[in-house]
């Protein structure tokens, strides 16, 4: 393999590595806080794994540019952050914090 051939290779490996990365942002949310949370995680998780789902269809069935899918990836996520649910352990940071800051 050339040095030329190499670089290339790492080039694409560095762009599928980034988009990886974008696809585990897309689906590592925080925990629902309650039980009563769950639906609105699990809603949220879903629309976030579609969007991770239509960036990597291209990619891996047309071997589109996985830099430019991370990007459109990341600008979905943007769009649709995930909140909207109590998550995992700040249910009582926030108590916490109404209570500790009236003085």
């Amino acid at each position: 393999m050339s040095a030329a051939e190499l670089r290339i290779l790492l080039e694409a490996v560095a762009e599928l590595r980034i988009l990886l990365e974008a696809v585990r942002e897309a689906i590592a949310i925080p925990y629902a806080a309650t039980v009563g949370d769950a639906e609105e995680r699990a809603r949220v998780l879903t629309n976030r794994a579609m969007y991770a789902e239509i960036v990597l269809g291209p990619v891996l069935d047309h071997g589109e540019d996985p830099g430019w899918s991370a990007d459109y990836l990341r600008g979905r996520l943007a769009e649709h952050p995930a909140t909207g649910y109590r998550h995992w352990g700040t249910a009582s940071t926030r108590a916490g914090q109404q209570t500790g800051g009236a003085s």
